[in-house]
């Protein structure tokens, strides 16, 4: 496993957490909407840098990026922090995705799972692959910067009009972006037949108004999951109450 960076704090029962592409533990806590430290109390949050992103290393290769090969960095920092014991892991986006890769894969590993902002999945995800390849042959072409300021030109999603400073970034290495792009572009959700294998409790989370991560992603989820309940966010304010959901959700 490439050596990645790893983040602990608080104590109790474990909780892990993947994060999304372009982003890092870093990069969230700056955006500030999800307050990991109000789960401190009761729980040890275990954050890394995905493979490529912050201060974990990568390669320009995309097969590294696909959802498959991310759960398992996903597994290998669960085995290095729970030993043999089932623990409970949180995805977000591009985490939700190896998440749910890495619990049809060993399904032992995992107690109850949290899938936050599924991303575009299956039909919609189309539009994303192309967006992503296109994106790939800018950046190789043009440079980070470039790219960068084409994507800051889209609006945000309409529920974080209220958030100050919101701003789209990219903690990854200019060299490593197109096999990031491309990577993302080669990889879906298993199929309906694995999912339905992942029994574990199960809360999906999702917010309106965001066409990379629609609504239609986390229904999707919660039709075919066996055992999950979804809540939808219709504001930047319940947004930010989601650490107090998942608190709840996992003292049930």
């Amino acid at each position: 496993m490439t050596d990645l960076h790893v983040e602990e704090f608080g104590a109790g029962p474990l909780l892990g957490y993947s994060h999304g592409v372009w982003f890092s533990n870093r990069v969230e806590d700056r955006l500030g909407l999800l307050d990991w430290s109000r789960l401190s109390g009761s729980r040890r949050i275990v954050r890394y840098h995905q493979r490529g992103h912050g201060l974990s290393p990568g390669e320009p290769d995309p097969e590294l990026y696909t959802w498959p090969s991310l759960a398992g960095d996903l597994l290998a920092v669960a085995d290095r922090v729970a030993g043999d014991r089932p623990v409970d892991w949180a995805g977000s986006s591009l985490g939700t995705g190896a998440l749910l890769w890495a619990a049809a894969r060993r399904p032992e590993r995992f107690g109850r799972l949290v899938l936050m902002s599924p991303p575009t999945v299956r039909d919609t995800r189309v539009a994303a692959r192309r967006a992503y390849r296109s994106g790939a042959n800018g950046v190789a072409a043009r440079g980070k910067a470039s790219w960068l300021r084409i994507a800051r030109d889209f609006p945000k999603p309409a529920i974080f009009d209220d958030v100050p400073g919101w701003e789209f970034d990219a903690d990854v290495p200019e060299a490593l972006i197109p096999a990031v792009m491309r990577g993302a572009a080669a990889t879906d959700l298993p199929g309906d037949e694995a999912l339905r294998t992942i029994t574990h409790r199960t809360l999906i989370l999702a917010w309106e108004t965001d066409p990379v991560h629609p609504v239609s992603s986390a229904e999707l989820l919660a039709g075919v999951l066996p055992d999950a309940r979804l809540h939808v966010s219709r504001s930047s304010a319940d947004v930010q109450d989601w650490p107090d959901r998942i608190g709840e959700f996992l003292a049930a």
